[in-house]
Parts: C-alpha cells; structure tokens; sequence
C-alpha cells in the first residue's frame, strides 16, 4: 500500500505571490505589508495583551499562576513558577468557515 503525502501548509512565498496577483501589486509592495501587519501584532500584543486579526482571530497575552507539578521521570513534587504565555483564539466564524458545524 503507497503511503499517501501529507499535505504540506502554504509557504510564506506562495501567500505573496497569490496575494500579489490577486490584489494586482508588486511581490515586494505585499512583503512589506506583511512584515508591517506581523511587526503590528506583536507589538500591540505586548502593549495592550490584545491583537484582533479581523475575521480570523485573536492574539492574546495570559498570566498563569504559579502551581505544582511532577517530574515524570522521578514522580517528585515540583513548583511550576507563574509565566505570561501568548495564546491564539480563532473567532467561530473561522471555525466556521474551515469546519462547517454539524446539523
């Protein structure tokens, strides 16, 4: 039995050059617009905790409280210190649009 590919995701060049063609600008115009909109994010994220990605998402900063874990190799007791993560939440209407909902 031939094992069947994976399918691999979208490369960075793919998404300028569909872009490009379908918005009719240069490769290099929409390069720069996407290292701008991903430098935004990160920065309004780290700023004010929030970035809205209309339609798609939300980057969002979380504060975890400390707590208590094992070491799973020896099963010991250990203290997990607080952190600040970056999470991601996709709006259900993303959601929505990959995987339509079950009727």
């Amino acid at each position: 039995m031939a094992a069947v590919a994976k399918p691999t995701p979208i490369k960075k060049s793919q998404i300028i050059s569909e872009l490009a063609n379908k918005l009719e600008i240069s490769k290099k115009d929409v390069n720069l617009f996407l290292e701008t909109f991903v430098d935004l994010a990160y920065k309004e994220t780290k700023k004010n905790g929030a970035f809205i990605i209309p339609g798609v998402g939300k980057l969002v900063l979380k504060r975890t409280k400390k707590r208590k874990g094992r070491n799973p190799a020896t099963g010991q007791e250990i203290e997990i210190p607080a952190k600040t993560v970056v999470k991601f939440s996709l709006f259900k209407a993303c959601k929505e649009a990959i995987v339509p909902p079950k009727k």
